[in-house]
């Protein structure tokens, strides 16, 4: 079968199209095809995982197989479009997925197939700019408040709402893994981790059902949890190693300076300055600065001590290699008494999934 001259036009580096067949010689067929204008990963109905995030996915199974694809492809990935080759009668096509016949002339099949990669890879490249621009528009942000902070001036509550709004809607359409991905690709350090720990909350809290404006209260407080660190020396914080006795005492210090500094200037919810006091207080009293217990450390403080601590864990070093996503997980776990069990069980799937939340 001969493709297309123009279809070339579809191959984008790092897009690859997931197909899924229970017919082998048909899958053969299939993925050389696809596989001459965009890398294609061909697996069978019994595939364990999905790795990556695939820009289209053909489904070729029978019914009960296509219905858990379909089904899997939902909680995972509901952005991705998808092409059903159904056995049987015609569904009513959805937003993201069309469906035709399984004794489609080949020809037809991959016709379908290419006109909807190819919109996918458009949409796909058009996301990835806007995600470029959202990250260098937040490192900016958080740049200039850090800096402000640090020379004595105040928190925008205008740059700061818009911070906000900015990851939120990054992480809605691009999702954590690929904030990240952006977000560490040149830089390491307080300004990335700060982002890095509001795209968590914001992933972690959409997971969990809340509010748009307790969700938008949740990314505010990360983006100021670890404002105090604006008053501690840069010699410290980009020291190349461990810190020393002393200059752990005076790190250890960041939470009551940023807390003490959004109090003085005023028009901070008490719950946001909660959080940037008390992100470090652990559940069985070993934390700082107040040594809080238990139900005296609140729901918002719990999930981003959480997110903190995930975050770290997997962020590069100077001194170490980062943790994966399940190393963290286990290290946290295992670490009992520290984080809220409840919600890190509910953490723990989210972060493994990474994957976006909304088209």
């Amino acid at each position: 079968m001969s493709i297309p001259a123009d279809s070339l036009a579809i191959r984008q580096d790092g897009a690859f199209v997931l197909l899924v067949s229970d017919r082998p010689s048909e899958r053969t067929a299939l993925e050389r095809a696809i596989s001459f204008v965009i890398d294609c990963r061909a697996a069978g109905p019994d595939a364990a995982g999905l790795a990556g995030r695939p820009v289209f996915a053909l489904l070729d199974l029978a019914p009960p197989a296509l219905k858990t694809w379909l089904r899997k492809l939902d909680e995972r990935m509901p952005s991705i479009p998808r092409l059903a080759l159904v056995r049987g009668e015609p569904e009513t096509p959805s937003r993201n997925t069309q469906f035709l016949s399984a004794g489609s002339p080949r020809k037809v099949v991959l016709s379908h197939a290419f006109a909807m990669i190819e919109a996918a890879t458009q949409t796909a490249s058009h996301r990835a700019q806007r995600l470029q621009d959202r990250t260098r528009s937040a490192k900016i942000l958080v740049a200039d408040l850090f800096d402000s902070v640090a020379l004595g001036g105040s928190v925008d509550h205008g740059e700061l709402d818009r911070g906000t709004e900015t990851v939120l809607s990054a992480i809605s359409e691009s999702g954590i893994s690929a904030w990240l991905a952006e977000l560490w690709r040149h830089d390491a350090g307080v300004y990335e981790h700060t982002l890095s720990v509001a795209g968590f909350c914001a992933a972690f809290g959409t997971r969990i059902g809340l509010s748009k404006a307790d969700l938008a209260r949740l990314a505010r407080s990360a983006l100021l949890h670890d404002i105090g660190k604006s008053r501690i020396p840069k010699s410290i914080l980009d020291k190349p190693g461990r810190l020393d006795a002393n200059e752990e005492r005076l790190m250890r210090r960041h939470p009551e300076m940023g807390a003490a500094f959004l109090t003085a200037q005023g028009g901070f919810a008490p719950e946001v300055i909660d959080v940037v006091l008390h992100h470090h207080e652990r559940l069985d009293g070993t934390g700082y600065p107040n040594r809080l217990k238990g139900p005296e450390i609140k729901d918002l403080v719990r999930i981003v001590a959480i997110c903190d601590v995930f975050s770290a864990l997997t962020e590069r070093r100077s001194y170490r290699q980062p943790a994966t996503p399940a190393e963290a997980l286990a290290i946290m776990v295992e670490t009992q008494g520290h984080l809220d069990p409840d919600l890190l069980g509910a953490f723990a799937p989210a972060m493994l999934a990474c994957e976006p939340l909304a088209a």
